[in-house]
């Protein structure tokens, strides 16, 4: 088993709550200075750090894609566990970068001062 896989896993979805957490308490003060930027600047640093995990699981999950030797090595039962770990991996990362973008687009047609 990987930790980088184990970080990502665990990670990525914590990311995606602390950016929530982080946009809401940052929209009354957007509101009343009237700007979005920091609210931007938010959502992309949360999206840049959730795609670096993706990424680092799809090393991980492609790294182990090699067919072992024998069937009877400990390589043959070591793989399929660390590559589906790396592919779960993956797909909770990929669905927090989606996540992500989702909120950020809200932020993109919505404005922070609606009633």
């Amino acid at each position: 088993m990987s930790r980088k896989s184990v970080i990502a896993l665990v990670l990525a979805p914590t990311v995606v709550l602390a950016a929530q957490s982080t946009l809401y308490s940052m929209v009354t003060p957007a509101c009343s200075a009237q700007t979005r930027l920091e609210l931007h600047l938010a959502a992309a640093v949360a999206l840049a750090v959730v795609l670096v995990m993706a990424v680092v699981a799809f090393g991980e999950s492609s790294l182990r894609r090699g067919e072992p030797t024998s069937h009877d090595s400990d390589e043959a039962h070591g793989a399929v566990p660390g590559r589906f770990l790396g592919s779960c991996a993956l797909a909770v990362a990929s669905l927090s970068a989606l996540v992500i973008l989702a909120m950020w687009f809200a932020l993109w047609v919505l404005s922070p001062c609606l009633p």
